[in-house]
């Protein structure tokens, strides 16, 4: 990874002051933040609140504050058309694409990254999140900003652009997995919507879940691959027992045989508890629509 630093990726709207404070924060907790690249939408023709806050941040990062810092404005866009705002699916594509290839050709360049998706659009923040999801490392992180409500309306447009300790503001880490991380081939799309991506990380997890099903199954007999296979149709314990004209006793038995092996190949430590629901919900699509 580069030993240089970390680059901030901050989602931006009306209110250029979260840039500053998530900069802040990440500074004070000891990240090496040697770029800032603000993602952002085009300023509306009817109002011009981000063009106000990137000329405010311009005023913040050549002021000397942030000595050595690079930093940089990146507007989403679709083709070579500034995005004004998320108003329908295809302005979604393009805010995902944006993010999609602006987090890959980072991490492509070997960056670890702090990603703040406090400012602008909740649907912004959203896709950034699901873009990240697809490149992020365990060492990247994803981050809310806090903000208390007295201080954030004194703050508000930019009227104060760096909190004080005592004001409150803090960084927040958002939990996220980092799905591409333990299947890399997601990396590797290109050229696909938002929808289409999302598809093929569930793909992937239905192979796995499958391997893992069928991992199960070898290693069982006859008779209670037929117990597993009653219990994945939705069946309680009292109609096993009566479907495969056994007692209620047999099937717990082999019930817990079942269990056993789940929890081998699921990972499930001895203190969770597991009942046949979980034979329902694992297996339920594996045996076929013939149950």
């Amino acid at each position: 990874m580069s030993q240089s630093g970390s680059v901030m990726i901050a989602t931006l709207g009306g209110q250029p002051q979260v840039v500053t404070f998530c900069l802040d924060d990440l500074l004070q907790r000891g990240a090496a933040i040697r770029e800032v690249i603000v993602v952002h939408l085009a300023a509306h023709a009817r109002s011009h609140q981000t063009g106000q806050s990137l000329a405010r941040l311009t005023e913040e990062f050549q002021g000397g504050r942030y000595p050595g810092l690079r930093w940089q404005f990146f507007p989403v866009r679709s083709g070579e058309d500034r995005v004004e705002d998320i108003t329908d699916e295809a302005a979604a594509h393009a805010a995902w694409s944006t993010m999609y290839r602006l987090i890959a050709d980072l991490k492509n360049q070997n960056q670890r990254l702090e990603v703040c998706i406090a400012g602008g659009r909740r649907l912004l923040a959203l896709l950034t999140m699901s873009a990240a999801m697809l490149h992020f490392d365990h060492h990247d992180r994803l981050w809310h900003l806090y903000t208390p409500t007295e201080f954030l309306e004194r703050a508000r447009d930019g009227a104060i652009m760096h909190a004080r300790p005592e004001d409150g503001v803090r960084l927040i880490q958002v939990p996220l997995v980092p799905w591409g991380a333990y299947f890399p081939t997601l990396r590797l799309l290109t050229g696909v919507t938002p929808w289409q991506a999302i598809a093929a990380q569930i793909e992937w997890l239905d192979a796995t879940e499958r391997t893992r099903c069928q991992q199960v199954v070898d290693r069982l007999t006859s008779r209670q691959r037929e117990v597993l296979r009653a219990f994945a149709a939705g069946h309680n314990p009292q109609e096993v027992a009566e479907l495969l004209s056994v007692t209620v006793k047999a099937v717990d038995l082999h019930k817990t045989v079942i269990l056993g092996e789940c929890r081998n190949a699921w990972g499930i430590p001895e203190s969770t508890r597991l009942t046949y629901h979980f034979l329902r919900d694992k297996f339920r699509h594996f045996f076929g629509p013939e149950l």
